[in-house]
């Protein structure tokens, strides 16, 4: 059965949600990235975001930054609606260093021509995808950050039992990443990860599949 994406965001809107305190977090580690990862010559940094969504993790953030005029951003939503509702909050915003693609964020295609990123959101991906994806994607990763880039990422956890998030833990770590932060909370399922790429950035491969959501 396939995911109304539209209908799944509605979960946003109540406080004591487990999607609300994801994105609590996920805004509070995407603030401390934009202060800790690497940027260019011109003190400005690059941005990709996963499966954007309608950007409601990355636009707020992005326009506490000064308008967000040092960040120039590439936001990668396939579904056309949410897609649009990202560029329309960020020209409420007022965030012209915005762009979103509406595209398929697990083809290496969608990225071609995009910047190396400093900072990278994999939110709400790891759990719809199969862990050969989420393995796959991990590796893939170096190819499209900049050197000293940083990854945040989401994975729903278990309380019991083996806990998926572990293993992305763990890939991240094969893959050159150094963990910067863990979140599990107490009350929700949610973790929340951030990893510094401190192995060499590798060149992206064109014409390959990242994941696929099941």
């Amino acid at each position: 059965m396939t995911t109304d994406w539209l209908e799944w965001h509605h979960q946003y809107d109540a406080s004591d949600s487990s999607l609300s305190g994801r994105l609590a977090v996920v805004r509070r580690d995407l603030r401390r990235a934009l202060v800790e990862a690497p940027c260019d010559e011109g003190g400005s940094r690059s941005l990709i975001s996963i499966c954007a969504g309608d950007g409601r993790d990355v636009l707020p953030v992005l326009a506490e930054q000064d308008g967000g005029g040092q960040v120039r951003a590439c936001l990668i939503e396939l579904d056309p609606t949410l897609s649009q509702r990202a560029r329309t909050t960020a020209d409420d915003l007022g965030l012209p260093g915005v762009r979103v693609r509406t595209a398929d964020a697990g083809a290496t295609d969608t990225y071609l021509g995009l910047p190396p990123a400093h900072v990278l959101l994999a939110c709400g991906v790891f759990g719809n995808i199969t862990a050969d994806d989420v393995r796959r994607t991990v590796a893939t990763l170096p190819g499209l950050l900049a050197p000293g880039g940083i990854v945040i990422w989401t994975r729903a956890g278990r309380s019991t039992g083996h806990d998926p998030s572990q293993d992305v833990r763990s890939w991240f770590t094969d893959h050159g990443f150094t963990e910067l932060s863990f979140t599990r909370p107490a009350r929700h399922p949610f973790r929340v990860g951030m990893n510094r790429l401190d192995a060499d950035p590798r060149p992206l491969t064109p014409g390959t599949r990242m994941f696929t959501f099941v």
